[in-house]
């Protein structure tokens, strides 16, 4: 049985210019997303984490490293944690996008979509999905517990995956930067236990 912490980076400046991120590289936590890495480090420094996997985007590293220095961890980059690749949306004006006929497609049949030159929110979820069952197989102790720092939609794709929910309704999930998604998972399916939740955590098991 895992208990698998899925965390969203903390909070950046790119987002601020109106332009969709994706995997544009130089994306860095501002003040407000340092302060969200601590706050989730010292909720964290006394939960026997066995290991902590991270996207490998600059926001997720830094993110994680706080996490890593108070657990004494060494930070695993996993690529299939990247966020999505919005191909040729990348850096475009999000206004500008949400006035396409796409965008509506986007919300309400996201399942229907590939972004132009890149991926579909399935092929998403699929590589998500498997690289956290690799995290579950690897460390399927009982009372493990694992961090993955990574991104929004595919932590929430992950959740819908998991919980048997239509991919179509990852939409109405939230998950806010600096926020914590715990799925406990094992041979016989996974239990949701806390969605979008900023620390502390108090329903976490503390080391002895």
């Amino acid at each position: 049985m895992t208990l698998l912490l899925l965390i969203r980076h903390g909070e950046n400046d790119y987002v601020k210019t109106g332009k969709m991120a994706g995997r544009v590289p130089g994306v860095h936590l501002n003040p407000r997303g340092q302060s969200q890495a601590q706050a989730l480090a010292e909720a964290l420094q006394n939960v026997p984490l066995q290991a902590l996997y991270a996207s490998p985007l600059e926001r997720t590293l830094e993110t994680a490293q706080p996490i890593a220095a108070a657990r004494g961890l060494q930070i695993l980059p996993q690529p299939d944690l990247m966020d999505t690749d919005i191909g040729a949306w990348q850096g475009r004006s999000l206004n500008l996008v949400r006035l396409t006929k796409a965008w509506k497609i986007v919300q309400n049949a996201p399942s229907r979509f590939r972004f132009p030159n890149g991926e579909s929110f399935l092929e998403c979820q699929l590589r998500v999905v498997g690289a956290l069952e690799r995290m579950v197989k690897e460390h399927n102790k009982p009372k493990s517990i694992v961090a993955a720092v990574f991104h929004a939609d595919p932590i929430k794709l992950a959740v819908t995956h998991f919980l048997g929910m239509a991919l179509d309704s990852f939409q109405k999930l939230g998950c806010d930067t600096g926020s914590l998604t715990a799925l406990q998972i094992n041979e016989t399916g996974a239990q949701l236990l806390t969605l979008n939740q900023r620390p502390p955590f108090d329903f976490l098991p503390k080391k002895k």
